[in-house]
């Protein structure tokens, strides 16, 4: 990865329009026809990831770490959400973004993302080791 101070600042966009199977009623974790909260952690993620792809070394890529997710608002089938992602701290491979996603002005929830920089090949090695001791 490139140096935490090229790194800091970063930003990322990512939209979706909500459709009937991104619904809590649809996945089974609700009974209302709104977005799922889980999409609405993906859009953020999604945006996390596009924000620092391009300061990332060939064969880097980075994997979820944790979230501190802030539900505010809901949206229904039909709605343009767009996800921001910004990077507000890097710790060694860690990364800490800002995220939040809109509906037009209106906010629908905002979060704390973190993700880890791995290597691809040694990483998905480890993994395959570790299901295989299992």
């Amino acid at each position: 990865m490139q140096p935490a101070e090229d790194v800091i600042g970063a930003v990322g966009f990512a939209v979706m329009t909500v459709r009937p199977g991104d619904t809590a009623l649809a996945m089974g974790i609700g009974d209302l026809p709104i977005v799922a909260q889980s999409h609405l952690l993906n859009i953020m993620e999604h945006a996390a990831v596009i924000a620092v792809s391009d300061y990332l070394e060939p064969g880097e890529t980075t994997i979820f770490v944790s979230v501190e997710f802030n539900s505010i608002n809901s949206a229904i089938i039909g709605a343009e959400l767009r996800g921001n992602a910004r990077c507000i701290e890097v710790l060694g491979r860690d990364l800490t973004f800002e995220c939040d996603v809109f509906e037009g002005e209106r906010q629908i929830a905002t979060a704390v993302l973190k993700r880890t920089t791995v290597e691809r090949v040694s990483f998905l090695a480890r993994t395959a080791a570790q299901n295989l001791i299992s």
